[in-house]
């Protein structure tokens, strides 16, 4: 019996040892099988090339923002609808309440256009074939809007002149919008914004955009050319940049040269061949244009060039201006805004790692212009056109980088009291800026805007009748051009008042019109025998400047004229500099001296 038991004991120990073997092989059989699975999975993971390939890198994008806020917005940057509304608006403006702020803008190229236009205006010395320095491919540009808006509007001489201003206005939109955009993608969008702030509203700005001015033109082209850079794409900033140098303005060619070599370094070969190719084509075409209108081989670019860098142009026959001229200027018509461009480069070393060396090299030639400039002797508000937006682009970064000025190195995202203060100075400082602009711009429009409000009275006056003669004595200098003179007015006229430089003298169809290159012309500035009014009897109208004065005008015999028309006139000498140079709410009347712009008839006894 226990022999019995032993061996029943043996024979369940040694099932029950077979089921455990049994179970720990099932076990080990799933676990083995749960590893394999789990090893598949990881290597399809690793392995799976349309996941990978999909997956974006990284951009400043997919940076957290700050929690102060201070990146809110910055990454999606402004779109274009913004800043083409903002100067679309403010650009119209201009255009239709600009005054001309500079004679040589009428009579080198607002009456040359009229004389394609209509067969008669006044030429300049700069234009006879014997001097050729100016191009008539500049003024074609403008003949393409002249031309059917003069067969749309007939007789409205007025209103092509103004189509022609809403067509620079809408170069001025286009360019400076872009430039705008490039600055949100590249710096974020309160920098964009700033500038947007400054290109609309900046006095300097507001007067320049519709400017027929070669240096306008270059300005556009500066504009569309720093866009096109921060857009990364340097050939064909390089492109407009020789456009708006040969096109436009050759001097202007310095301003051009910080991007120009940047985009070289960078990349070679296809600004190079972009640059070459752009410049030998408006060369060639400028050159044919040129004698189509001089009716000689000639080349109106490097006449200029030579003529004034290396045939010792004698610039200094029409005015010199001291050294500082450039800098108050500057502050006239940026005021605060051209005081942070010139701190550009005092910031730098503080936002270096934002702003260089892109941004470095689009501002760079506000400071080259404005030296190189200020070594001439002949100083005029426009030679600074080129630069005006870069200006706006300089001080917008200045602000934008008040708070990095107090920013605790180890510690840039904090928050001390001095960062939180000089956030607050930025909306301030902008404000200020656009303020004292809009006191700039209100005090010129309504101080100076006379001569072309009056000349548009001429049309309400027309039983003057026909062939009627009009003077013009010291003030021939505001005349508005051709365009605001009606047909029955047969003549425009100068009186002698003392000036003894060379007045223009209409174009003389019988000598070739453009191709023609009168005697009476001369570059040292002389005046013509053929350029006053011997008989002054002769005239039956009037323009004339009254200011408080102890000399008699030709106006004041009132038993030989009688006013048809007079409108206030700032009087520049007798004004205080800071009222007249900026509106002041319940000064700016009271402490200024008007004269009166007057039209007078002849009186027939």
């Amino acid at each position: 019996v226990q022999n019995s038991r032993k061996v029943l004991q043996k024979n369940r120990s040694a099932k029950c040892r077979g089921e455990i073997q049994n179970w720990n092989r099932e076990e080990k059989r799933k676990l083995s099988s749960e590893i394999a699975m789990a090893t598949r999975q990881r290597r399809a993971l690793t392995s799976d090339p349309p996941e990978t390939a999909s997956s974006p890198a990284y951009t400043k994008v997919d940076k957290p923002e700050r929690s102060d806020g201070e990146n809110e917005g910055v990454d999606r940057g402004l779109g274009w609808l913004l800043p083409l509304l903002c100067l679309g608006m403010l650009r119209h403006m201009s255009a239709t309440s600009n005054i001309i702020h500079d004679c040589d803008e009428v009579f080198n190229y607002w009456e040359p256009l009229h004389y394609l236009l209509y067969k008669s205006g006044f030429q300049t010395w700069e234009y006879s074939s014997q001097f050729a320095l100016r191009s008539y491919l500049y003024i074609l540009l403008h003949k393409l809007v002249g031309w059917p808006a003069a067969w749309w509007f007939g007789e409205e001489k007025v209103r092509v002149f103004y189509a022609v201003r809403i067509f620079l206005a809408g170069l001025s939109v286009i360019c400076d919008a872009a430039l705008v955009v490039a600055l949100s993608r590249k710096y974020g969008k309160r920098l964009a914004s700033y500038a947007l702030a400054m290109l609309c509203l900046a006095s300097g700005c507001f007067f320049a955009s519709t400017s027929f001015l070669p240096s306008s033109f270059s300005m556009y082209a500066m504009s569309l050319s720093s866009a096109l850079f921060l857009f990364n794409k340097p050939a064909m900033a390089v492109s407009v940049a020789a456009t708006g140098v040969i096109l436009g303005w050759p001097f202007s060619i310095l301003a051009f040269l910080p991007l120009t070599i940047y985009s070289l370094v960078k990349s070679f070969k296809p600004v190079f061949l972009t640059g070459v190719v752009t410049s030998i084509v408006l060369m060639v075409l400028s050159v044919l244009v040129d004698y189509d209108y001089y009716k000689k081989w000639t080349s109106s670019v490097i006449n200029l060039l030579v003529y004034n860098v290396l045939g010792g142009g004698e610039s200094h026959l029409y005015g010199t201006e001291g050294a500082s001229f450039y800098l108050r200027n500057g502050f006239n018509n940026f005021n605060l805004c051209f005081v942070f461009a010139l701190l550009f480069l005092a910031i730098l070393p503080v936002a270096k790692k934002k702003y260089a060396p892109e941004l470095l090299v689009v501002v760079s030639p506000v400071y080259l212009w404005i030296a190189f400039m200020s070594l001439q002797p002949h100083k005029e508000e426009r030679f600074l056109y080129p630069i005006y937006p870069l200006i706006c682009v300089a001080a917008s970064a200045v602000i934008e980088s008040f708070p990095d000025l107090f920013r605790d190195k180890y510690n840039p995202n904090g928050s001390s009291t001095l960062v939180k203060i000089a956030k607050i100075l930025r909306p301030l400082a902008l404000g200020l800026i656009l303020c004292v602009s809009h006191a700039r711009t209100f005090s010129l429009i309504n101080g100076y805007s006379a001569p072309i409000e009056i000349y548009k009275h001429l049309d309400y006056h027309d039983d003057a009748g026909p062939g009627s003669v009009l003077c013009v004595g010291s003030e021939w200098h505001r005349f508005p051009s051709s365009f605001f003179i009606p047909d029955y007015v047969g003549q425009v006229r100068w009186l002698d008042d003392g000036f003894t430089g060379l007045l223009p003298i209409p174009f003389n169809f019988s000598l070739g019109g453009t191709s023609a290159a009168p005697s009476y012309f001369n570059n040292k500035n002389k005046a013509s025998e053929r350029q006053y009014l011997k008989d002054p009897e002769q005239c039956t109208l009037l323009i004339e400047l009254q200011l408080q004065r102890p000399y008699p005008t030709r106006g004041s015999d009132m038993s030989t004229w009688e006013i048809v028309a007079a409108l206030p006139y700032l009087d520049r000498e007798l004004s205080p500099p800071l009222y007249r140079s900026f509106f002041i709410p319940n000064q700016w009347q009271q402490k200024n001296v008007f004269g009166q712009y007057r039209l007078l008839r002849r009186i027939h006894k």
